[in-house]
């Protein structure tokens, strides 16, 4: 059975597979899916439809899957898929897709992703 610290949310129809840990304070919702080996750092947010394959690891106050920044999204299905041994490191923002675009955003697997600052 997944970890889940005490204080975190998980909706009950979110899928985790049986080794996932989910760290204090963080939101999964209803769409998501987590695979095997998977860590979901603390405060983090997991929304959308959203699949994140295995052995991935994100860190502290990450989002992903909520709706696009996109200004063109009107509500249409879309969809959030990370593949195999990613890191995501604080701060970083994956937003789902638009319909415009293949209505998916997809990261490929063995990235490793960071937040930087733009001056």
């Amino acid at each position: 059975m997944a970890r889940v610290h005490p204080s975190a949310l998980v909706d009950p129809r979110a899928r985790l597979a049986d080794d996932v840990d989910v760290g204090p304070f963080t939101v999964v919702g209803a769409g998501v899916t987590i695979g095997a080996g998977t860590t979901v750092g603390p405060h983090a947010v997991i929304a959308g439809t959203t699949t994140i394959g295995e052995r991935n690891r994100s860190f502290p106050f990450v989002s992903i899957g909520l709706v696009s920044q996109d200004r063109k999204h009107a509500g249409e299905p879309v969809t959030t898929t990370i593949g195999d041994d990613n890191v995501i490191r604080e701060y970083v923002s994956i937003h789902a897709g638009t319909a415009g675009d293949r209505a998916d955003t997809r990261i490929s697997r063995t990235c490793w992703i960071m937040w930087t600052e733009k001056r």
